[in-house]
Formats: structure tokens, sequence, C-alpha cells
């Protein structure tokens, strides 16, 4: 409970409290959209809808890389509902302030309808035909005016106090090897559990990576029926890998020091701290009460995609689209990566990569097995990382300009009320 506020207090001014009486006030100045989310970030995003627009529109963005204008998109022509659905989801995160749409003209992808989503948020947001425009210098040219009023006029974004219950934190892991699953992703539990008990969203993913700890999700749900679903989840991901005739399983987890699928999995498991697992979600679920969600990021149907995640960028973007705030990135060889959008948090679990890689880490959890601290220690930092950078802290990531993304082609079915069994509904 915050000092001199007490819960009658809290009630009284309509101060969420979240279900443990936990009261944490993260910052008074985020940013507050129309439908009531408040992002910790006032991005704007420029949007390629086809691979053949994706120069003009990183050519809009070039001058405002280091102001918040950040470069996302779509290379295919082919429509694609699951991407059309990301980009619906990322243009209108709460960390999102406005959208440019930038079109070559001839691609399938339907950026009528991606402009009418934005714009029905509150949002600024146009689209830019390269065909209509006059080809690639003027669109660029007319492009980059459009940011440079658009970016005064979010100047005048309402703000408001952002509390632990409003806030959504996603995990992810790269460049995992045998100190991943000592240090790092477990210390990112730890942090998961403190973040569940003040009533925040935290979301863990890579069904791909839980093969062999189904049983264990499922005896953590919150209902028999959302433990079957989980299993369910990790059994289409064995499928899945078990026709493409690989596992998530890179050569570098070896050179790690990892010997199995099996081992791995523990490690990403581990992730997920030890709270109940309180519903199921696919991307662009955005789960609307606290508690724990597992992200299922394996297609759906036939296996027709090839790999299901590209690279652990797309994962991230899946996070995103879920409404993840922040996502907190375990890493033992050492990835360097952030992403469009959201910060991302490193974790780093190896002593001797921290040393090599200070400068592109935010927390060394290598440092449990030197015997400079412990999980409850590394835990407690990262939960107290996570609140700075909502409030405004600027990540290892952040500050040395990494903004990857990547969307490809993917196909999910609704979730049903099931996966969701702790509010009536489900998003879909």
């Amino acid at each position: 409970m915050a000092p001199g506020l007490s819960r009658g207090m809290a009630a009284a001014r309509g101060v969420p409290i979240s279900r443990h009486g936990v009261l944490r006030m993260i910052r008074h100045d985020a940013f507050v959209r129309a439908d009531g989310r408040k992002g910790i970030r006032n991005t704007i995003v420029v949007v390629y809808l086809v691979e053949c627009a994706h120069h003009v529109a990183r050519e809009i963005q070039l001058p405002f890389r280091e102001a918040d204008v950040h470069l996302i998109g779509f290379g295919g022509c082919f429509p694609n509902e699951y991407s059309f659905r990301m980009l619906e989801s990322l243009c209108t995160h709460p960390n999102v302030g406005a959208a440019l749409l930038v079109s070559l003209g001839c691609e399938g992808f339907n950026r009528g309808g991606l402009l009418r989503a934005v714009r029905a948020s509150g949002r600024p947001a146009e689209v830019v035909v390269i065909q209509e425009r006059g080809g690639t210098r003027t669109t660029i040219e007319q492009g980059r005016r459009w940011v440079e009023q658009t970016r005064r006029t979010l100047e005048d974004t309402p703000r408001g106090p952002l509390t632990a219950h409003e806030l959504v934190v996603g995990t992810v892991c790269g460049g995992s090897d045998g100190t991943s699953g000592i240090t790092a992703n477990p210390a990112i539990g730890r942090a998961f559990d403190r973040l569940v008990a003040e009533d925040a969203v935290c979301i863990f993913e890579e069904t791909g990576e839980l093969i062999g700890c189904e049983q264990i999700m499922a005896d953590r749900a919150v209902t028999p029926e959302l433990g079957r679903i989980l299993v369910e989840s990790v059994a289409k991901a064995a499928r899945y890998y078990t026709v493409l005739g690989h596992g998530s399983f890179a050569p570098g987890n070896a050179d790690g020091g990892l010997t199995t699928q099996e081992e791995k999995s523990m490690g990403a498991y581990s992730k997920s701290g030890c709270a109940p697992i309180s519903g199921l979600i696919k991307p662009g679920d955005v789960p609307r009460a606290g508690g724990l969600y597992l992200l299922d990021v394996v297609p759906d149907g036939e296996v027709r995609f090839g790999f299901p995640n590209t690279s652990d960028n797309a994962e991230i973007a899946e996070l995103i689209a879920c409404g993840s705030h922040v996502t907190l990135f375990s890493t033992g060889r050492g990835s360097v990566v952030g992403s469009a959008i959201s910060p991302v948090i490193k974790v780093c679990a190896n002593p001797e990569t921290y040393r090599n890689l200070a400068e592109d880490m935010d927390v060394d959890a290598g440092r449990i097995l030197e015997g400079r601290g412990s999980l409850d220690d590394v835990g407690a930092e990262i939960h107290r990382l996570v609140l700075d950078v909502a409030r405004g802290r600027r990540t290892a990531s952040e500050a040395l300009g990494h903004q990857e993304f990547v969307l490809g082609y993917k196909h999910f079915e609704p979730v049903g009320p099931a996966c969701h069994p702790t509010y009536s509904g489900a998003a879909g």
C-alpha cells in the first residue's frame, strides 16, 4: 500500500487495488488512450504493407529514429488474417500514439481496413500509396511531413496515473545456454510471481519449448478444462515440429551446454514462476484480468508455414500484440536485439557473456553462479527494473537504437471461453 493512502481511501478514489491488497503507483504521467489503456511510451509507427514499400517506409522513418518513430510492417503480398490482426493490435498498442501506413498500391493487404481500425481507436493515422503519390521521392517527402506534424500533435496526449495492475509484461528467451535455466529464467519467474501478486498481467510463451512440461503446467491451471487445453497446445507444437523435421533447438544451444529438448524446455518453463496459470491466449489476444497467461505461438491447422517463428523478434512482436508494455528477454549466449514499440529488458544468464556484452545487457543474473547474489535478489532487481522502465527509464537495447521487427504468415483459430476461465468471454 502506498504511504498515506489507505485501502479505503484508495477504493473511494477509484484507484484499483490488487486482489492481494497491493497498490503500487508506477507513474503519474502515462499516456492515456481513448480506450482507457495506458502506454509507457508515445511512439509513432511507420508501417509498410508489402515488401515493395519497405524502402520508402524506412526512408520516412530514418530521420526520426532517435525520436520514438519506429518501423514495422508485413512483407507479404498475399493477404493473411494473422498479419492483419497483428498489425491492427500493434498500431493500437498502448505504447503507440499514431500510425502512418505505407502502401505500394497493388498488394493484397487491406490497407483501408487497417486505417479505419487505427482511426477508430482515436489515434492519428494516414495512408500513403506510392503509386498514387508520384513515386519514391515524393512519397518519402509527404510521409516525413506527416510524421513531423503528428509528433507535434502527440505533445498534447492526455496523461494519467498507471498502476501495477494495468501493466502487461511478457517474457521470451533467446540464445539460451546451459546457464539460462539455472539463473536468468528462474529469476524472471521470481519477478513474475511478484508482478502477478500485484495483479499485473504476465505472459510467457514458446509452446514449442515447453515440450515435456505440459502436465506440470496443467496442474497449475485454474480449471481442469484449461489444464487440458494447455496440454493440447504443447501437443500441437510437438506435432508441428515432427512434421517439419526439426525442433526448437539450435546449434548454439548445444554449443552452450544444453543437451536435450527436455532440458531446454525445463529452463524455458522456469520463466513462468509459480503462480496459477489463468488462461491461454493467441497472438493479438489481450488479457482483460491480471494473472499469468500462456501465449500459444504455434499455428493452428495443417502444417503449412515452415518455421512457426522465424526469430526471437517474431515472438517479441506477438507478446507486444497481446499488450505487453515491456518484454523480459533471457539470454545465455548473448542476444543483442531489442524491438519496435515496447522496451526489451535483457537478463543475462551467463556471467562471462555479461562481462563480454555488458553494454547490451540490463541485468547480470549470472552473478548467481559466482555467489554474488541469489535468485530472490535477481528476481527483485528485475521486478524493480520493470517498474523503472515503465516510469520512463530506457533499456540497453533502446539506448543502442535496437528496433527489430519480424512478421510473417500464420493461421490461428479464435480461443474459446475455456481459455479464459478467470473472466467471462474471450478475446478472439
